[in-house]
């Protein structure tokens, strides 16, 4: 997540700006949905196709605020020079904020500096409750789907612990060779390989780049994740399995599946 704690927006109503995300069709924080359209509905949005911005700051008094902008260009570049640590001040014009909301749909580990520790705002009579990370002492979806961007932001480390010469269950392994596997990982394998014949919503299938001229795979459907590499394995993730990063090996069907996949994928500009 890229970060800076010294963009200020100077005004009466200051907001202190600790980072910031984009939500689009091919990037969005996966917590929030499957898709894009399930993220904006979290959030009480539109799915405008264009995408938003999400600031994520603190006001003068501490609290935490989330500032919707639908100039997604602009967070896009700031996103982009702290990534490089280059530090660029984001401060959105009042005509592009689209919301605000009150607290913070992703935990952020920084603070602004000389204001009050994060907290939420004090509820407004009849507004929204304020937006909080996923707990991490229960499983769901928005875990679930939290192990998944894990294993793709750390796909060499989670490969690494397959060993080369391991069997692994493969969509077309014989029934009596899928007893080590859950079967809600081949409904998974059956769901994705049905978004070839019916597209799913926007976001649903993700590409993005991978090393050695491959792409990385995000893949999300009713109970179940799914990160792969077009030139390497899959990892299935389901929410009847806590905790629990499941291979998937390639045998013949896999990578015509993959493959496929990543034709109707939405892939970032």
């Amino acid at each position: 997540m890229a970060g800076t704690d010294d963009a200020v927006v100077d005004d009466e109503d200051a907001l202190y700006v600790l980072t910031a995300v984009l939500l689009t069709p091919a990037q969005f924080p996966s917590v929030l949905g499957d898709d894009f359209p399930a993220a904006c509905a979290a959030l009480d949005l539109e799915p405008y196709a264009e995408g938003y911005g999400l600031v994520l700051g603190q006001d003068a008094d501490g609290a935490r605020w989330t500032v919707v902008v639908d100039d997604v260009s602009l967070v896009a570049v700031a996103i982009a020079a702290w990534d490089c640590g280059m530090e660029h001040e984001l401060s959105p014009g009042e005509r592009t904020v689209a919301a605000v909301l009150p607290g913070w749909p992703l935990a952020v580990a920084v603070a602004a500096p000389g204001v009050p520790a994060p907290h939420d705002p004090s509820p407004e009579e009849g507004g929204r409750p304020p937006l909080s990370p996923p707990g991490s002492d229960a499983w769901g979806a928005a875990q679930r789907r939290l192990g998944a961007d894990e294993v793709a932001q750390q796909w060499a480390q989670w490969r690494g612990q397959m060993d080369d010469d391991e069997t692994f269950a493969s969509p077309d392994t014989p029934e009596e060779g899928r007893t080590a596997q859950p079967e809600g990982v081949r409904r998974a394998l059956e769901e994705a390989r049905g978004y070839l014949d019916s597209p799913p919503p926007p976001g649903r299938v993700r590409s993005s780049f991978a090393p050695g001229g491959a792409r990385m795979l995000r893949v999300d459907g009713p109970g179940w994740s799914m990160v792969a590499r077009t030139d390497d394995i899959a990892f299935v993730l389901l929410d009847e399995e806590p905790c629990e990063v499941l291979p998937v090996g390639r045998g013949p069907e896999l990578p015509q599946l993959l493959h496929a996949l990543d034709g109707i994928a939405t892939r970032p500009a």
